[in-house]
């Protein structure tokens, strides 16, 4: 491509440094003309008429049909439901998803999960503000075993350090394959057998018309008494109300929930004060350098853009995610 034939590249998002940088360490700089728009602002008129690629977190109904050159959209998350929402979404636009760059950050935060519910060291913070010495026994992960649902990259991780911490690692995937790390991978027709299974159940999958309410009071009724449910996936694939009737008459030991239908959680929501539930604020993908990693794979993209080569990560319609 011509300096004088530059493809227009749109960056609304407010942080574009990172993206403007390795545009600029991977030689495309000359390639492209690129505009940059903070999220509160809205693309000119000029800018929708000639942008051909756009990276975004979201975008309003709309929008999309008003950007008559768009031929790629690169989203900055993984999960993609919000795009696949769009009533206007249109047929030809190649729409890519940031699968694959939280692999540092969430696996560490849901091994962090799994020691808060297993080890004593929250109620032990809260012993202290009041100097009382409580002598508990913490529960082991070591020969337990923890089923993860949707054994995607992020999965593969977590697999990775539990076995480390010497744990049993079973789950499900939609194309079953041997995966490191894993002892038993089921399709997810089988997902009942890993629930009986496990001590800990991760939910990972994305949120699709199959997996609304995927985990419902006949679910959670094949779980052990004993074992917790950790959702770091979305909000949509948890039964709300099953789940914390679950917890109330200890059918299950308790729930973390990182992702919720409607977040912020509103304050009057009643997951903050059910019994055995933890809610976290959405902690298990964000990084503070975020940005960098989503910019390794938006550059990648971009220069197989230009060159007219297949994208990566490029969001299945039918399976959506």
């Amino acid at each position: 491509m011509s300096r004088t034939n530059r493809a227009h590249v749109l960056l609304w998002t407010d942080s574009p440094t990172a993206y403007l940088d390795a545009i600029q360490a991977a030689g495309l700089a000359e390639r492209v003309a690129v505009d940059t728009l903070p999220r509160k602002e809205k693309p000119s008129v000029e800018q929708l008429a000639r942008t051909e690629a756009m990276m975004a977190g979201a975008v309003p109904a709309g929008l999309l049909p008003a950007m008559p050159k768009l031929r790629w959209v690169q989203a900055m998350s993984a999960g993609v439901d919000n795009w696949l929402a769009l009533p206007d979404l249109p047929e030809g636009l190649t729409l890519t998803c940031a699968r694959g760059t939280h692999t540092e950050s969430m696996p560490e935060n849901i091994i962090g999960a799994l020691f808060h519910v297993a080890k004593p060291y929250a109620q032990v913070a809260e012993h202290q503000k009041q100097s009382k010495w409580v002598h508990t026994v913490a529960q082991p992960l070591t020969g337990k075993t923890l089923g993860i649902l949707g054994l995607g990259a992020i999965g593969q991780e977590v697999a990775r350090i539990a076995v480390a911490l010497g744990m049993h690692v079973i789950g499900t995937k939609r194309r079953p394959t041997r995966i490191p790390n894993v002892a038993e991978v089921l399709a997810p027709e089988q997902t009942d057998e890993v629930l009986a299974q496990s001590d800990f159940v991760l939910l990972l999958l994305p949120a699709t018309p199959e997996t609304e309410n995927f985990i419902d009071a006949r679910r959670l009724a094949k779980m052990k008494p004993s074992a917790w449910l950790l959702n770091f996936g979305r909000g949509q694939i948890v039964h709300d109300a099953d789940l914390m009737a679950a917890t109330r008459e200890k059918k299950i030991a308790g729930a973390l929930l990182d992702v919720f239908r409607q977040e912020p959680l509103p304050a009057d929501n009643p997951f903050w004060t059910a019994p055995g539930i933890v809610v976290l604020p959405h902690i298990g993908g964000p990084h503070p350098q975020r940005d960098r990693f989503v910019s390794r794979l938006f550059v990648e993209n971009l220069k197989r853009f230009l060159d007219e080569e297949p994208l990566k990560e490029v969001v299945d319609r039918a399976a959506g995610y």
